[in-house]
């Protein structure tokens, strides 16, 4: 089987649009670390605290959904370009880089 990170992405995409929360972060690494660019502290350190921040922040909002705008692979990097609808502030354009394992989404970078 051929490593693709890109088919990570795209299954946490579809169970984020789909609010699937269990199918969401099994994309994820248990150890996974999420930043939002220029800022050197994650602001959330692995699966649980994942699970719990899109439980209560995201998948419990109903006009939820992100529209992949355009998408970037350079090897095991997976740039993402999304328009995000249903949230504060919303519409938002934000890009997602996602570093991937072969055993997931260890890193997640978001530029606002």
């Amino acid at each position: 089987m051929t490593f693709d990170p890109a088919g990570f992405a795209q299954r946490q995409l579809d169970a984020y649009n789909a609010r699937d929360l269990d199918r969401f972060v099994a994309e994820y690494t248990e150890d996974v670390e999420v930043y939002v660019l220029m800022d050197p502290a994650p602001t959330l350190v692995g699966r649980e605290a994942l699970r719990q921040h899109y439980r209560d922040h995201r998948f419990n909002l109903p006009d939820l959904h992100a529209k992949l705008v355009n998408r970037m692979v350079f090897g095991n990097k997976v740039i993402d370009q999304e328009f995000v609808t249903g949230v504060p502030g919303a519409p938002v354009e934000v890009a997602a880089i996602y570093e991937v394992t072969e055993q997931g989404i260890s890193k997640v970078w978001f530029v606002r």
